[in-house]
């Protein structure tokens, strides 16, 4: 049974959809059988996996209001052993439909079981925001990756996702856990950065990944390519720091299931 990731920060602009990208396309890379669930509904997983938003016909949409089965809205992507789930814009008016329906954190977890055991990994890029759209990822994952900024808020956003993740552990998913803390958009010149490093990995000794993830032009190109930076320019030093990032993933998820 494939185990399922959403990857969250409800602050925008951490490198979250950058991290969730890559990290599919390099566990796809090494051989894993991977689905990335596109639910932020500006659908930037989407595009930038080379599907465009415009011509998707079925999306996470559909799975979340129960109008269509996950099976039916899989699209193969050109990169290796990469499977999407596409967003879409009628995503943006999920939030308030949700409202009404039965079970209403439930239904992404419902829609993703009957294909869940087709993959090593489902990865789930979810919105910047707190609504029940990410609840319903949080209901449905086995774990959380968090993507964060070396910044000075950093530290109370995460606070704040971690007391929705045990709220959720109480409620509605008692499996979810920390998956690990990842820090993006790393630069060592900067004094703040290295306090920042050092307070995460003292309040979180155990879960934020050794590899951290650089400002770097290459990550920021390669979307407009419709392609993951691994494959844009492998050579680069973002794509670089992602292939670490899934190396030290699959050790610490060999040592997990030991």
């Amino acid at each position: 049974m494939g185990k399922i990731i959403a990857v969250a920060n409800q602050k925008g602009g951490v490198g979250k959809t950058t991290s969730v990208i890559n990290l599919t396309a390099g566990l796809g890379k090494s051989g894993k059988k991977c689905l990335l669930v596109d639910i932020d509904s500006q659908g930037n997983s989407t595009s930038g996996l080379g599907i465009n938003k415009r011509e998707v016909e079925i999306s996470t949409y559909h799975l979340l209001t129960g109008d269509e089965r996950a099976a039916e809205a899989i699209v193969k992507t050109e990169f290796k052993n990469v499977d999407l789930i596409p967003s879409s814009i009628d995503l943006a008016a999920a939030e308030i439909e949700l409202v009404e329906l039965s079970e209403r954190t439930l239904r992404l977890r419902q829609a993703l079981a009957p294909i869940r055991d087709q993959y090593d990994y489902i990865l789930i890029d979810c919105p910047p925001s707190m609504g029940l759209v990410t609840l319903n990822a949080f209901s449905a994952c086995d774990s959380v990756i968090v993507p964060i900024q070396c910044e000075y808020y950093a530290l109370e956003g995460l606070s704040q996702l971690m007391a929705t993740i045990k709220q959720v552990k109480r409620l509605y998913n008692p499996v979810i856990e920390l998956e690990g803390i990842l820090l993006t958009m790393y630069d060592s010149r900067l004094k703040l950065t290295e306090q920042v490093e050092e307070e995460v990995r003292s309040h979180f000794p155990d879960k934020v990944y050794r590899t951290v993830i650089p400002r770097n032009v290459r990550l920021s190109e390669a979307p407009s390519f419709g392609m993951p930076a691994i494959y844009f320019d492998q050579n680069s030093r973002g794509a670089k720091a992602y292939l670490e990032l899934t190396k030290e993933f699959l050790k610490k998820y060999r040592v997990k299931k030991k």
